[in-house]
């Protein structure tokens, strides 16, 4: 946030909504009676006098000042309540408002289609075009006051609110075992807006609402009780729910991020100590319980193989081993929730039931009322899990290794370092692309031999007859995956919304072949390897994430 056309502010807000605008009148015959959702969060800079409330007044204020009904939110809100608007309501698309987790001084702007998903390609690219093409502010798309004034403003936040938590008990399974479980539950909002949703949602399950962390349940711009307002950091930043939580005899603690989007759970085991979970291990769990639930609860004449799960293609590879155990179908997207919500659209539209999918990065969706993550519901279907768990003498912790003992160990890795230098970072994935000579890929890293690479920046896979990749181009983002001989998948890429080279490896073993710790160690050489050859850190002047 910050004044100039490289920030996001008053300005930058108005054109980025006036083509917008533009776009949609162009698409849509019925635009301005369907109406476009706006939503935020409770960001806010006292410097520039730049808050999301504010972004989201002007985002109104310009659809307003051209007769288009606006359903603006009283109220901050979860990223989810956006896409799950659209839909309710019928809109033709909405803006959120958000920079989720990502640092005190930042904002972000995220458009969703009538389809409920976040745009993609060509809506993104032509939305562009139309920003260039009315740069200059029209009159009335400064007037925040239309917000307050304007009868074409509508206030959806009791509907929405009502019908979500409704929706919510779809894939509340266990209601009786909730409303008796004597299990705790610590929830952290990040000083962000989850608090006020996951109460309502863990009630709508039948539970007694979670423990909140009184320094951290109230919105708070500065996000002053944490160095950085992401859960996925783990034990280093739930310090105080952690706390709290052996304090108050509570098992778990469950971390929505600041738009409570994503979910991070942590549960105390029998030594006193406390297991943070990755997303991958959590997802391993969703995945056994929302297939388990969905068989015990499906008609007799529901055919598996009409079901499906989805994951992000630098997620692991669990819901690949569930799927071929228990025969439903499991697809890959490209990074990111958007390429996941519009394949379970287009999913959903074609008779398909999907059950359960998910991103690495802590982003979860379980059911299908919003095709986005959503880490409030993913919350409270945790603690139904866990509630069940402990009825059969069970932990988290003990489902995952049985989880794994049945479909195949999954050890993942996933960090990343920072880079401040697009010309390094290109330099970087160049370098892989002329390993040995022009346009000739690494065919070893360190010890450990490449079987295959796939390259999304240029199209490139060398598993597949033509060596074109089955997943689409993505030329504005580098991404590179080597599959090793000894079974381990490996992937470099840029991160979408931050300075970051992102890495992600894991050994997928067959069941049965369950000796973790000598999986653990070939995984962590080669990571190693991965790092010292590859990225090559003290050569490229890379920062190491902090421990």
């Amino acid at each position: 946030m910050g004044a100039g056309f490289c920030y996001i502010n008053d300005l930058t807000v108005i054109q980025s909504t006036q083509g917008i605008y533009t776009y949609l009148e162009r698409n849509f015959s019925d635009f301005k009676q369907r109406g476009f959702v706006v939503g935020y969060d409770t960001r806010g800079q006292v410097t520039s006098n730049c808050s999301s409330k504010k972004l989201a007044k002007l985002t109104a204020a310009v659809l307003l000042a051209k007769d288009v009904l606006v359903y603006f939110f009283s109220t901050y809100v979860p990223t989810p309540f956006v896409p799950y608007a659209v839909q309710q309501l019928g809109a033709v698309a909405g803006v959120m408002i958000t920079a989720s987790h990502n640092r005190k001084e930042d904002n972000g702007y995220k458009v969703y289609w009538e389809n409920g998903a976040q745009i993609t390609s060509p809506h993104d690219k032509e939305i562009i075009k139309c920003i260039e093409e009315c740069v200059e502010p029209w009159s009335g798309s400064w007037n925040e006051n239309l917000v307050d004034t304007s009868p074409l403003r509508q206030d959806p936040l009791k509907k929405i609110c009502d019908s979500y938590m409704e929706d919510l008990t779809k894939i509340c399974y266990h209601r009786e075992l909730n409303v008796q479980s004597s299990l705790k539950f610590v929830h952290t909002s990040f000083h962000g807006v989850g608090h006020d949703y996951v109460q309502m949602a863990f009630r709508a399950f039948g539970f007694q609402p979670p423990i909140p962390v009184p320094e951290q349940k109230d919105p708070d711009p500065d996000f002053s009780t944490v160095k950085c307002p992401n859960p996925e950091e783990g034990e280093s930043v739930l310090e105080l729910s952690l706390r709290l939580a052996e304090k108050e005899g509570a098992k778990i603690v469950v971390a929505t991020d600041p738009d409570a989007d994503r979910l991070a759970v942590a549960e105390q085991q029998e030594n006193g100590c406390w297991k943070v979970f990755t997303g991958n291990e959590l997802a391993a769990l969703f995945g056994w319980w929302m297939f388990s639930c969905w068989k015990e609860s499906c008609s007799q004449d529901a055919d598996v193989r009409n079901a499906y799960m989805l994951a992000t293609t630098v997620s692991s590879k669990i819901l690949r081993a569930i799927a071929l155990k228990e025969g439903f179908h499991f697809e890959e997207t490209l990074p990111g929730f958007k390429w996941i919500g519009s394949r379970v659209k287009n999913l959903l539209d074609n008779g398909k039931e999907v059950l359960f999918a998910f991103e690495e990065s802590i982003g979860f969706m379980c059911g299908t009322s919003v095709l986005d993550k959503d880490g409030v519901s993913a919350a409270v279907v945790i603690a139904e899990m866990a509630t069940y768990l402990q009825g059969q003498g069970l932990s988290l912790a003990q489902k995952l290794v049985d989880v794994y003992e049945m479909y195949g160990y999954h050890i993942s890795k996933t960090s990343y370092f920072l880079c401040y230098d697009p010309a390094t970072i290109k330099r970087i994935f160049e370098r892989l692309r002329n390993f040995e000579g022009p346009e000739s890929y690494p065919k070893c890293c360190g010890a450990y031999g490449i079987l295959h690479v796939r390259d999304i920046t240029t199209g490139y896979d060398s598993s597949q007859l033509n060596h074109k990749s089955v997943l689409p181009v993505s030329r504005s983002s580098q991404m590179i995956t080597f599959t090793f001989q000894n079974g381990c998948v490996a992937t470099l890429r840029t991160s979408g919304t931050e300075p970051k080279i992102k890495y992600y490896a894991e050994m997928c073993a067959l069941p049965g072949h369950s000796d973790r710790s000598v999986l653990e160690e070939e995984l962590q050489k080669l990571i190693e390897a991965l790092i010292e050859d590859f990225l090559e850190p003290a050569k490229n002047g890379l920062t190491w994430r902090s421990a």
